[in-house]
């Protein structure tokens, strides 16, 4: 094959060095020389993760498609696990198939390493994910973390024990030498303590603070945090002192787990002590978040009186520099985690609070919130910034459904279905439409009462239908959502059924049908004082209408009429879908200059918002539009890279005929140009090709361009 990935996956970074653990990776090299499957087990904090990740960074480049990883620990329910894994893997599917089998076809003539990483709290979802993909894909590894091992036959268990300390007994310990646990305290006092020394401290302060923290990497993280205000010898003594008086006063926070190791729950105990009450209180409530969050949502969802809204940030900065938090920089601004270990710390005491239910319903709402702004906001400039807000949120959202999904009062207040329903823009343009579909159809039957919130979570369930190119179940829901709309009144409910309307009779190629209902909607939208959803995808629907009808001339009018509403108010999903039916038009009238010219702006358009759909859609009409100039060499690594696209969504050309029929003509006439070797040649170095390399390409421009309005465009020239 030419053009192999190197390098690909999606590994976190490696925030810091890892210390020790030598024999370890060297020992996770051996077991996978003779077994797809290693689980790395041991107690929480003893650096599962860490090992994981650095393990994954030395298999790289070996394994020919990547090395990918999958964070679990957010996950509440095994029943999304499958759409966790196709996230993670540059996989999109969007058709009907059960997610798992998606996931395996994939997989199945592909050689990758897995990294599957907390699994301890799905363990039989997860035991049987893996041999189902284990079986379905013979070039597949998988690396497991987790504090208990799947059972499974083809498993290779790898215990991981404390780091080293001199002068403790046992295989876990070396005896003299500076140990690697001394040597991870002194690199994270360092980082704590500016110019910190062993000398300053003493050989063998440290290691009696790492004998009494057993070697227990968060232990030791936790412990050299708090010599920004202690010595070693005071911080070692007040240890000591702690652990004399724990015993078996204190639970394991973690039920499923053999009880804690000693060492560790003294070391997260004191610090929880040592933390002021108001940072007790702030780490407890920061529990029911999954995954990341920022500043602004952990005062939306943990403040009050006796949290007061001023003291939310400062308390995030304390926890930080204790190593409670992570802080996190990212390009949408600062965010916070939490290690799994400490969350289940903080959600053990806030169930001792009685708080538990409380705060949830809190995160509940915030993150209903910023459902409902960013479902009355999606039309307009932000689009980008919306989809990387909603995307950086995506475990936070499913934390919410499942809770008020689960909770006892259930759905009778209608959050299920008014936040699956206002999040129709994370599951329709932002490419989660399986996703959405399996929490919508939970929502609407456990919540028949008739309503508006129903009624939206109807048609937001619809367009994930429509995504997934389900037209008879699409169709269907249509027709269920225009009629409880027309008993409530619903105008805004009932256009949007006809949206899903329109789009069925698109996919089903009716051009009479589509345009009768894009007639309906655009008299329904008449005096509208700001573009809706329904408004814009009509005049879309007229242009594909156009097109099926073979009316080309009248659907680029069609679309100019789309592009002045778009441009006046920022939209940018929608309009790059009307390039890319105005580049089809504009191959159908021999314009290929002009099809390229748009084909390229919707490209780069849906490549930016993560729309798999209408990237491949328009990389394949800058297929055709090559072949149309002649560039059949170029066509044809285009269609290589559009079909790496497609590839992972399981659905291509979006099942509309048409596009079927013109991608294949395409093929046809590259392969005749060039000939079998050449074309399969220049169509695997797409294929293969790193996207962001291959959409990068489409947006090349080779040789003079036309513009979009110019004469004489039926040439051939490169």
């Amino acid at each position: 094959m030419t053009g192999r990935r190197q390098h690909a996956g999606n590994l976190p970074a490696e925030a810091t060095e890892l210390v020790g653990r030598s024999a370890e990776l060297a020992q996770i090299r051996r077991l996978f020389g003779g077994a797809r499957l290693v689980t790395l087990t041991g107690v929480g904090g003893v650096g599962k993760t860490r090992l994981a990740l650095r393990a994954a960074y030395e298999a790289q480049p070996s394994p020919r498609d990547g090395t990918w990883w999958v964070e679990l620990s957010p996950l509440r329910r095994g029943s999304l696990l499958a759409h966790t894994i196709a996230e993670a893997l540059p996989l999109a599917d969007r058709s009907t198939r059960p997610m798992i089998d998606v996931v395996a076809d994939y997989l199945a003539e592909r050689e990758l390493l897995l990294v599957l990483d907390t699994c301890e709290h799905l363990i039989d979802e997860c035991a049987l994910t893996v041999e189902t993909l284990l079986a379905a894909a013979p070039g597949l590894r998988i690396l497991v973390t987790s504090r208990r091992r799947l059972n499974l036959f083809a498993e290779q268990l790898l215990t991981v024990t404390p780091l080293p300390v001199p002068g403790l007994p046992g295989p876990r310990h070396t005896t003299g030498g500076e140990a690697d646990a001394v040597a991870l305290l002194v690199a994270r006092a360092a980082e704590a303590v500016p110019g910190f020394t062993v000398a300053d401290a003493g050989h063998a302060d440290l290691v009696r603070l790492c004998r009494r923290l057993d070697g227990l990497p968060l232990a030791i993280e936790l412990a050299a945090a708090r010599l920004r205000d202690l010595s070693v010898t005071e911080l070692t003594d007040r240890l000591e002192d702690r652990f004399a008086v724990l015993g078996e006063t204190e639970q394991a926070v973690y039920e499923a787990d053999p009880p804690w190791h000693q060492a560790l729950r003294t070391a997260i105990g004191w610090s929880h002590e040592l933390c002021s009450p108001a940072e007790r209180l702030l780490w407890a409530r920061l529990s029911v978040f999954a995954g990341s969050f920022d500043a602004e949502a952990a005062r939306q969802v943990c403040a009050d009186q006796r949290l007061p809204d001023h003291t939310v940030l400062p308390l995030l900065t304390a926890l930080a520099d204790k190593s409670i938090l992570i802080w996190e920089p990212t390009g949408a601004g600062e965010r916070y985690r939490m290690l799994d270990t400490l969350r289940e710390y903080g959600a053990h005491w806030l169930r001792g609070l009685g708080e538990d239910a409380q705060v949830h319903r809190a995160h509940l709402r915030h993150y209903l919130a910023v459902a409902r702004h960013a479902d009355a906001s999606w039309i307009g400039p932000d689009q980008p910034a919306w989809h990387d807000r909603l995307t950086g949120e995506h475990d936070n959202f499913r934390a919410a459904m499942e809770f008020c999904l689960t909770r006892p009062d259930g759905p009778h207040d209608h959050s299920a279905l008014e936040l699956g329903g206002a999040l129709w823009v994370f599951w329709y343009p932002c490419g989660h439409p399986q996703e959405g579909r399996h929490y919508l159809e939970r929502a609407l039957a456990a919540d028949t009462e008739p309503s508006a919130v129903r009624d939206q979570a109807l048609w937001a369930c619809g367009l994930a239908m429509v995504a997934q190119g389900d037209a008879e179940a699409a169709a269907a829901l249509a027709r269920e959502c225009e009629a409880a709309a027309g008993q409530l009144g619903d105008e805004d409910a009932a256009a949007h059924a006809r949206v899903i309307a329109m789009c069925v009779a698109g996919i089903r190629g009716e051009a009479d049908e589509t345009l009768s209902l894009v007639r309906s909607l655009l008299a329904g939208q008449r005096g509208a004082e700001k573009p809706t959803f329904p408004l814009l995808m009509a005049h879309l629907g007229r242009s594909h209408g156009h097109n099926l009808a073979g009316r080309h001339a009248d659907a680029v009018a069609a679309l100019e009429q789309l592009r002045t509403v778009c441009d006046r108010h920022g939209e940018r999903w929608v309009r790059a879908w009307g390039d890319i039916f105005q580049s089809q038009a504009e191959l159908a009238r021999g314009r290929f200059h002009a099809a390229q010219v748009h084909a390229r702006a919707a490209a780069e358009v849906k490549y930016r918002l993560h729309d798999p759909q209408g990237s491949a859609s328009a990389v394949d009409v800058l297929a055709s539009a090559s072949c149309g100039l002649g560039q059949e060499r170029r066509a044809a690594h285009l269609l290589g890279v559009a079909q790496q696209i497609w590839d992972t969504l399981g659905r291509p050309q979006a099942g509309v005929p048409e596009w079927v029929a013109a991608r294949r003509a395409c093929e046809e006439q590259a392969r005749a140009a060039l000939g079998d070797d050449a074309y399969q040649a220049a169509f695997d170095a797409g294929y293969h090709a790193d996207l962001h390399a291959g959409i990068t390409y489409a947006l090349t421009r080779h040789g003079p361009l036309a513009p979009p309005s110019g004469h004489g465009t039926r040439d051939r020239r490169g």
